[in-house]
């Protein structure tokens, strides 16, 4: 049942995300990062459809996740990287039903925003992602040892100033307004304020959880000695800090391994020294 639900939030999600682009990004080329951000500039240099070249993307990303990151990480992208270009195809005509013309582009840069920020962290939570740029942000933490959220505006960020050269200053400071809101909202869905979080876990499990970390997310965690106060017993607990948007995902993961783990969650708001990896 939980896999059922996981699935449709997907979806409804990704539906989300894809009104948002046609309705408000889209017809106003806001080019708010990411393979939809890109679509919008190849579209205008080149002509091309955005659903027909987010599906080609997602495709070659697949296959270089695949590579790179290996097929769990993988697994689950794939359904989120082929049905995004769909319900983009699928939701074109929304424009056509509900008229925004006379808003002013502020509201519609918020609006956009706001709206693909709750789709984003509802695929976020769901377990999932929309493929996409995600797969080169990942690759780039693993190869690079770079912290996703560095990454994130590496990559945004690179999408932001095309599509100034493309649709102009003005355009570009609205599109940037979207992005923010896009990355706020997502996070606020998903938990709390910050864009990571410091876990501590324990777990009779403990070793199986780092596999875990370490093996299949690529996370780099610290082992705590602790007495409990009660038994007087020393034991581990496991301190990781993740990015926000993958919290959902390893807090269920966890409670597979082991559903007695206790585990608390707080905000980091400021990382120091955050590129440093045990894998260096």
């Amino acid at each position: 049942m939980k896999k059922i639900v996981n699935y449709i939030n997907l979806i409804f999600g990704l539906f989300l995300v894809a009104c948002a682009f046609n309705l408000f990004l889209s017809p106003n080329n806001l080019a708010a990062g990411g393979i939809s951000g890109l679509s919008l500039i190849i579209n205008k240099l080149f002509g091309l459809n955005e659903s027909i070249f987010m599906f080609i993307a997602n495709v070659i990303l697949l296959i270089i996740s695949y590579v790179f990151l290996g097929k769990k990480v993988t697994r689950n992208t794939v359904l989120g990287s082929l049905l995004f270009p769909l319900l983009i195809n699928l939701t074109s005509k929304i424009p056509l039903m509900i008229k925004i013309e006379n808003l002013e582009l502020i509201i519609i840069s918020v609006l956009g925003g706001v709206l693909s920020g709750i789709g984003y962290g509802i695929i976020f939570k769901s377990g999932f992602t929309s493929g996409g740029t995600d797969i080169i942000n990942q690759i780039m933490e693993k190869y690079l040892h770079m912290p996703m959220s560095k990454s994130i505006i590496i990559i945004d960020g690179i999408i932001t100033i095309l599509g100034y050269f493309t649709f102009g200053l003005s355009t570009m400071i609205y599109s940037i307004i979207s992005l923010i809101l896009i990355s706020t909202f997502s996070n606020k869905q998903i938990l709390g304020k910050g864009h990571s979080k410091t876990l501590y876990i324990y777990s009779k499990k403990y070793q199986e959880i780092k596999e875990y970390l370490h093996e299949e997310l690529k996370i780099d965690s610290t082992d705590l000695d602790c007495i409990s106060g009660y038994k007087n017993k020393k034991s581990n607990i496991i301190l990781s800090v993740i990015d926000t948007k993958y919290y959902y995902r390893i807090k269920t993961s966890i409670q597979l391994i082991d559903p007695l783990a206790f585990m608390t969650v707080t905000d980091s708001y400021h990382l120091m020294n955050a590129n440093i990896s045990i894998r260096n």
